[in-house]
């Protein structure tokens, strides 16, 4: 009569493992830049040496996570625009920040580390869709015309960095990160204080979202929210 073997539990295979890495990496990087790859290791349940079956270097694993990131931050930002351009900016920041909110120091280092031109790279249709709201909005006298459109377009990238860089300094909450990416980012283009809250009070788009008490969810804004086709020009899919 034979007997039965025990089983043995099935091996993940690379492209799990390789998942779990990045995983790993981005949780244990937003907690401390300088965490080892034994610590990766570990939080992804493989051995240091595994990591090198798919990462030659501590620095190729950074960079993969940042390129990730910058191409989730497009997809995100893909369909956001607005006919007023006051509005789009704002949708932009705002959107910005609930992608990386919860990621502030590993975005803090795509942005200003050492590898910031692979994240600026990925980040390059982002750049290009603010330089084309910012020509249109000076066409339309909707923002500041004493200031050349690329130029005030990096200015408004430079705000909301600013903003990232305060919320990691002071841990601000979601909602005022929110709140004030939007501020940054309508005073640069030459709004006042007065003029940018109501604008953001005016639009519905604009406001924060409170997640449903116990959901477990994390606090969202409309900006995460699908516009309607009036809402959005360029089109009526849903953000990603």
């Amino acid at each position: 009569m034979s007997t039965l073997t025990p089983s043995k539990q099935p091996r993940r295979d690379a492209a799990e493992n390789r998942i779990a890495i990045l995983e790993s990496a981005r949780l244990l990087l937003n907690r401390d830049p300088e965490a080892s790859l034994e610590a990766i290791a570990a939080g992804a349940g493989l051995s240091r040496r595994s990591i090198y079956g798919h990462f030659a270097t501590r620095d190729e694993l950074i960079g993969e996570i940042q390129t990730l990131g910058g191409q989730r931050v497009t997809a995100a930002l893909a369909h956001i625009d607005h006919s007023d351009t006051r509005v789009a900016i704002a949708l932009i920041g705002a959107r910005l920040w609930s992608e990386v909110e919860n990621v502030r120091v590993m975005a803090q280092l795509a942005v200003r580390g050492p590898q910031r031109q692979t994240f600026a790279d990925a980040l390059r249709p982002v750049r290009e869709k603010l330089l084309s709201i910012v020509d249109r909005g000076i066409a339309a006298r909707e923002l500041r015309t004493d200031v050349a459109a690329e130029t005030l377009a990096s200015l408004i990238e430079g705000a909301a960095l600013s903003v990232l860089d305060e919320a990691i300094r002071a841990d601000l909450s979601n909602r005022e990160g929110h709140r004030l990416v939007m501020l940054a980012t309508l005073g640069t283009v030459g709004l006042s204080w007065h003029e940018s809250n109501a604008v953001i009070k005016r639009h519905a788009e604009l406001q924060f979202v409170e997640a449903p008490t116990g959901s477990g969810e994390r606090e969202i804004s409309s900006a995460e929210q699908p516009m309607s086709p009036a809402e959005n020009p360029i089109g009526s899919e849903e953000t990603t």
